[in-house]
């Protein structure tokens, strides 16, 4: 193929032969260096540079990262933004290869985030285990493109296989169905995705269309519009309903859809942050007895963002079940849980799903940018099939006829192999610790005076603050504005707190937003905590919080 390259002399990178830093020779872009490049180190020295650190990252990541990045360096945003601001691209190449990866260990790693390390416990992003760095490298060295057979083969058929593991874990049907949609090409039962958000969307986008059947001279949603399909169904409004708790990829599903992000309805929460079934139940039959608005959807919460909670499935199928409505559960959390012999129950009722969202690269700890869809029932995924002559033509049986992306790497082999790897008890093992760990920070925040639990741990997510101990006793007492006064100051004090903590960068929380209870009309700042390292300790939170309350001191 690198013979077709007519203009590649004039633009492709030359690679010096000195020394890394040393070298003053002048690079330049011609086709010598292409060949070189282009499949081969470009020198001994790069060669080097890159089998070091390479090596430190493929076998000793955790350690590699603890001496390279800590938590972050304590450096501002703002100042890091000023060295870089050179936006020109240079004509010839700048750096070869080991200079390029040398700049990216000892001057970007540390002012990077070391989501690997036990004291970040803040966001849903955490440590990989070795070898999914590895798998990574693997995938993007095979650089398989799952959108067609074509460009995909046997990793085709792995992504079936293992799409039909994880839905068997969600939905558990018999063994004859698997049988029979394992490697079934006119089927499908689910589809990896870039994320949380895409399932979510591919979800909500399939639930809508299913809403609209064919009628009179209406064919299907794709091909006449939406609004076509709202005049002969006589609809004028489309919602979905969802706690208040849910993820806002579901109000970009609004407005991607045309539904309009208005319409992706909030309900109430109880004081455990869970749906509040009786208005659930209550709000449905008022949507009904509008007459011309439909509900695409219910979706349930398996594991809620801010705060780890889980809604009453079982109870959110039965209204699906009695009204016909679409159930779709985000699990893109809670999900691999099901995994757990421990704690699995605590997602009874997911199996009663239409769909279900899981994301990859939260607990099942793999690289960032995979989620999955499934649906329960096998074509549903028909309903937003898409063909192009060059590529999923009609006929054939590429699962990318059916997928939101066009492009997509082999996040399957990725997973696949973990399985494989980890088993699930060694899955297990890490998300009951999560839970476990979180249960025991839960009762040190309610030993020290100057904390104060805001929601209590369902998984592995929980929410506090720090309270001062005057204010505490004020707040005993205090009511209406002086009530809303008062949590103001809070506010003020827990931002500070995080921020201050966030810059130092030796541990990490993040923070949010809850109301108080159901009735109140603000909402109060709470630092958040997401424990899902297997290396996050008891003497590391308690580390956490001698760092909160000395910050706090201070101030």
């Amino acid at each position: 193929m690198l013979s077709s390259f007519s203009l590649a002399e004039k633009i492709i990178w030359n690679q010096s032969h000195k020394t890394l830093r040393k070298t003053t020779v002048q690079l330049i872009a011609d086709r010598r260096s292409l060949d070189r490049v282009f499949i081969r180190p470009d020198d001994e020295n790069s060669k080097k540079t890159l089998v070091k650190y390479m090596e430190q990252i493929l076998f000793g990541l955790h350690d590699f990262l603890n001496r390279h990045v800590g938590v972050t360096e304590e450096i501002s945003i703002t100042e890091l933004a000023k060295k870089y601001m050179d936006v020109e691209i240079s004509e010839h190449p700048q750096k070869n290869l080991g200079q390029v990866i040398e700049d990216i260990i000892q001057d970007i790693a540390p002012k990077a985030v070391n989501v690997a390390s036990p004291y970040f416990i803040g966001h849903m992003t955490s440590a990989l285990p070795f070898f999914m760095v590895h798998l990574k490298a693997i995938t993007a060295a095979l650089n398989q493109n799952l959108i067609k057979m074509e460009t995909s083969k046997v990793l085709a058929v792995i992504e079936r296989q293992v799409l039909a593991k994880i839905h068997r874990l969600i939905f558990k049907q018999s063994p004859e169905f698997y049988k029979a949609h394992v490697q079934n090409t006119r089927t499908a039962l689910g589809a990896f995705t870039s994320g949380g958000t895409t399932a979510n969307i591919t979800a909500m986008w399939v639930a809508r269309n299913h809403l609209f059947p064919p009628k009179d001279d209406f064919s299907t949603i794709e091909e006449d519009g939406l609004f076509k399909a709202m005049s002969v169904h006589g609809t004028d409004r489309v919602v979905i309903l969802v706690s208040r708790r849910g993820h806002y990829s579901l109000k970009k599903a609004g407005g991607i859809l045309g539904l309009g992000n208005k319409n992706i309805i909030s309900m109430d929460v109880k004081p455990d942050h869970t749906i509040d079934i009786d208005k659930l139940k209550q709000r449905v039959q008022d949507l009904k007895r509008q007459g011309r608005t439909k509900i695409a959807a219910i979706v349930g919460i398996a594991g809620a963002t801010e705060t780890g909670t889980i809604d009453p499935l079982q109870e959110m199928a039965d209204i699906c079940e009695q009204e016909q409505i679409h159930f779709h559960v985000d699990a893109a959390w809670g999900g691999p849980v099901l995994l757990s012999r421990t704690y699995a129950h605590l997602l009874s009722g997911i199996e009663r799903a239409d769909s279900v969202t899981i994301d990859g690269h939260k607990q099942f700890y793999m690289p960032m940018g995979t989620g999955m869809v499934y649906f329960k029932n096998a074509l549903a995924l028909d309903a937003i099939a898409y063909h192009a002559k060059y590529v999923n033509r009609k006929g054939s049986v590429d699962l990318g006829i059916k997928t939101l992306e066009g492009s997509r790497e082999a996040a399957c082999l990725i997973l696949d192999a973990a399985l494989k790897i980890m088993g699930a008890k060694g899955y297990a093992l890490m998300i009951d610790h999560g839970i476990e760990t979180a249960r025991a920070f839960a009762q040190k925040i309610e030993a020290r005076p100057l904390f104060e639990l805001m929601t209590r741990p369902v998984l592995n997510i929980l929410t506090y603050r720090l309270v001062p101990v005057s204010i505490r006793k004020k707040l005993e007492t205090a009511t209406g504005e002086e009530r809303r006064q008062l949590s103001q100051e809070l506010d003020e004090i827990n931002i500070r707190l995080q921020r201050i903590q966030r810059e130092a960068g030796k541990s990490f929380v993040s923070r949010t937003r809850i109301k108080l209870t159901p009735e109140d009309d603000f909402t109060v700042v709470v630092l958040r905590s997401v424990i899902m390292n297997p290396y996050t300790t008891e003497i590391i939170l308690d580390d956490i919080l001698d760092e909160q309350e000395q910050i706090y001191k201070r101030f």
